[in-house]
């Protein structure tokens, strides 16, 4: 099966907010609260998915492109964030007002949908792992796929 633009679009749309879902899920029903790393995350997801939405709804080449390179650069901040609350934050005793409670805090979020983006954990409490991997890290492969996704789309690997 040959996959097109449509197609990764489509995933960059369905597959963010699937890992909020779940993220709210273990936070809600399993009792794992967020840290701002965490929440920060989840805001990328959703950014992700807006700008794969955008790349469906656009028609034009152009367009599409603009699109698919939010995705990739905001995908980018993803994994950033993933790996720095692995190695950075997580080894740290507080991570309050860091950058990530900064962005989180700057857009509000917080306070308006405090059940999705406060964060109630400090980074160093906050580390889990579930099925023996690190929390993060399974952040850290879906930015990355949604990385190459948004790749292939911009060089037109995927029309």
């Amino acid at each position: 099966m040959k996959l097109g633009a449509t197609q990764g679009f489509a995933a960059g749309a369905l597959l963010p907010p699937a890992a909020v879902a779940t993220a709210l899920f273990t936070q809600h029903g399993l009792g794992m609260l967020p840290c701002p790393w965490c929440v920060l995350q989840r805001l990328i997801f959703l950014t992700v998915a807006l700008a794969a939405v955008a790349g469906l709804a656009l028609g034009g080449a152009i367009a599409r492109r603009i699109a698919a390179l939010t995705m990739l650069l905001v995908a980018g901040c993803g994994v950033a964030a993933a790996l720095w609350q692995h190695f950075v934050a997580s080894a740290s005793a507080s991570c309050n007002l860091t950058l990530a409670d900064r962005i989180v805090g700057a857009t509000g979020l917080d306070a308006l949908l405090p059940q999705v983006f406060a964060a109630y954990a400090s980074c160093a409490d906050a580390k889990a792992t579930l099925l023996g991997v690190p929390y993060e890290f399974y952040s850290l492969t879906l930015f990355s796929l949604l990385s190459v996704v948004s790749l292939l789309i911009l060089l037109g690997r995927l029309r």
